[in-house]
């Protein structure tokens, strides 16, 4: 089995540069704090330079890389939907926000990446948010989508004052995983032939929400990075050289070789879905060819629920089970997931990128 290196990363987060309430080195220091290993600030619609590094905590062992991306739309729109996040582009992109697919080409021109950020999301009339899920699906080239949102799956639960004075005080009774629409959308994007691969982010703000005499940070910086992040596997170590290691970061982004891990129940550092034929193994994100002995293995850091899927349907479940070798007999799209019981309630856990098995 080829040797990888795993890296936990939060894609999704604001500063005062746009509606976030921290500094990069705020946002830096509530990510060592979590125990990052790197995290990526994506304002909206500004690019902003020269605070893309390594930063440290009370010592050099305390570290995390900090890069730099965009969350892009076009403000001009009457519904603020369609929302891009831009990544391994050095220059502002937000003119190009009018036309979707317009802008995709001018990322891919510059050899940038995109993931559709909370393609499904719901509004929380109460406190006057609407809901701003992707809606032009006429267009090519992007990378993936955001599975998991964790502030916008938050934003779903507060449907009355009561509801939403619960969810802010105690998030973890009512997180529980991506929208099930969202899940079934990323599959239908597969079968229509587009290797769609998926993040899981904050989409982190730490903004202070009051009402009447109660206020609370809706939520810390580091309480979200401990939460929904994405899991990069990676053919070679971090150095804490930042060229070096920022390419390292971006190309597994890039080509999907990662999964979302909902970290707060258990952590889910150590999870692995590989598929291994003769002479060859590959990880999530990655492809292989149908042959002979070719089986896939599941890994979990912890007993939960895990399951197989194949073009969007169950291949296999277990209960309370760490590992399953699967043989593969069909070409098509695998993936995993994992769930757990946490506080009373099974909660979405793990969602690997597929393993993409051709003819």
């Amino acid at each position: 089995m080829k040797t990888v290196y795993e890296y936990t990363g939060n894609l999704h987060v604001h500063t005062t540069y746009s509606d976030g309430t921290g500094t990069h080195a705020d946002i830096a220091q509530a990510a060592i704090r979590a125990g990052l290993d790197f995290v990526i600030v994506t304002d909206h619609n500004v690019h902003v330079s020269g605070v893309e590094g390594y930063y440290y905590g009370q010592s050099r062992e305390e570290r995390v890389l900090l890069l730099v991306g965009e969350e892009i739309h076009d403000v001009r729109r009457e519904s603020q939907s369609n929302h891009m996040l831009v990544y391994g582009v050095e220059q502002e992109m937000a003119q190009f926000a009018p036309n979707p697919q317009r802008l995709i080409d001018e990322i891919n021109k510059l050899e940038g990446f995109c993931y559709l950020a909370h393609p499904i999301e719901r509004a929380a009339p109460l406190f006057e948010e609407g809901a701003i899920p992707w809606v032009e699906w006429d267009i090519e080239g992007y990378t993936g989508i955001e599975l998991w949102n964790y502030m916008s799956e938050f934003k779903s639960y507060l449907s009355s004052k009561t509801a939403a004075v619960r969810a802010a005080f105690n998030p973890e009774k009512v997180i529980s995983g991506p929208y099930p629409e969202t899940l079934s959308l990323w599959d239908e994007l597969q079968q229509k032939g587009k290797q769609i691969k998926a993040i899981g982010a904050a989409d982190a703000h730490a903004t202070s929400y009051s009402m009447g005499p109660l206020t609370r940070v809706v939520f810390p910086y580091d309480y979200l990075f401990r939460c929904v992040n994405t899991h990069i596997l990676t053919p070679s170590p971090l150095t804490g050289n930042f060229e070096g290691d920022k390419k390292i970061v971006l190309n597994a982004l890039k080509e999907g070789l990662s999964f979302v891990g909902y970290d707060l129940p258990a952590s889910t550092r150590g999870f692995r879905f590989i598929a291994q034929g003769q002479n060859i193994d590959v990880v999530m994100g990655e492809w292989i060819r149908l042959g002979q002995g070719l089986t896939m293995q599941i890994v979990l850091p912890s007993p939960a629920t895990m399951r197989l899927l194949k073009d969007g349907e169950v291949m296999l479940q277990e209960v309370e089970s760490t590992h399953r070798t699967y043989i593969v007999t069909q070409p098509g799209i695998y993936r995993a997931e994992a769930y757990i019981n946490y506080q009373g309630k099974s909660r979405g856990w793990i969602f690997s990128n597929p393993i993409f098995v051709m003819k």
